[in-house]
Formats: structure tokens, C-alpha cells, sequence
């Protein structure tokens, strides 16, 4: 019954999830005010996700759209929000559409090699 037990835990162990490629970088993006505004419909805005991979949990992302399509939340027509999506960097920098994480890099100051 042990040896099951000391095996459950090395499989569940093997399982959990680990660091994402880019988790300094989203973190530091995250702590210098830089946030991306978009809506879950948006293909484009799942693209730059998915470019993060793991790491994307801790980016500071804003919902725009509301659930049933058919508008945008006030957090966004406050924001002056027109495309999706939209990259806000600290200091009001602001970039539309899906950027690299390179490109990203150069407009935070963010080093991808944290």
C-alpha cells in the first residue's frame, strides 16, 4: 500500500505544472504597468496568449468584450479601446495588434533573458 502511495506521489509530482518559457518576462511586463486589452472572440488576441504559452498567467489582461458580443465594457470605452489587441505600456505607450515578444521587449524595457 506504500509503495502505491510513494508512486501516486511521484506520478501527481511529475504532473503539475512548471515554469513557463517566459514567466520573468510576463512578470516583469505585469509590475512595470504594461497590460493588453482584448475579447475573447478575438482570433488575434488568442494568438499573442498562445505566444506566451504558461507564462501568460501572470500578464495583466483586460476583457473588453461583453459575453454576448455586442459591446465593449466600460473599463475599455474609458480606455479609448478601438482595436483588439491593444498593448498598453507604461508612461500611456500603447501598440495595436500582435507583437512579438521581442518587440514587446524593446517598447517595456522588459529583458526577455530575466
Amino acid at each position: 500500500m506504500k509503495a502505491i502511495l510513494l508512486i501516486a506521489l511521484i506520478l501527481l509530482a511529475g504532473c503539475t505544472s512548471t515554469q513557463g518559457t517566459y514567466d520573468n518576462f510576463t512578470k516583469c511586463l505585469s509590475e512595470s504597468g504594461a497590460k493588453m486589452y482584448g475579447a475573447y472572440w478575438c482570433p488575434h488576441c488568442d494568438e499573442q496568449k498562445q505566444v506566451f504559452g504558461k507564462s501568460w498567467e501572470y500578464m495583466d489582461y483586460i476583457e473588453c468584450s461583453l459575453p454576448d458580443r455586442q459591446g465593449q465594457t466600460e473599463v475599455c470605452k474609458q480606455a479609448n479601446i478601438k482595436a483588439y489587441p491593444t498593448w498598453e505600456f507604461g508612461g500611456g505607450k500603447r501598440q495595436e495588434g500582435t507583437l512579438t515578444p521581442l518587440q514587446i521587449s524593446q517598447i517595456s524595457g522588459c529583458s526577455l533573458n530575466s
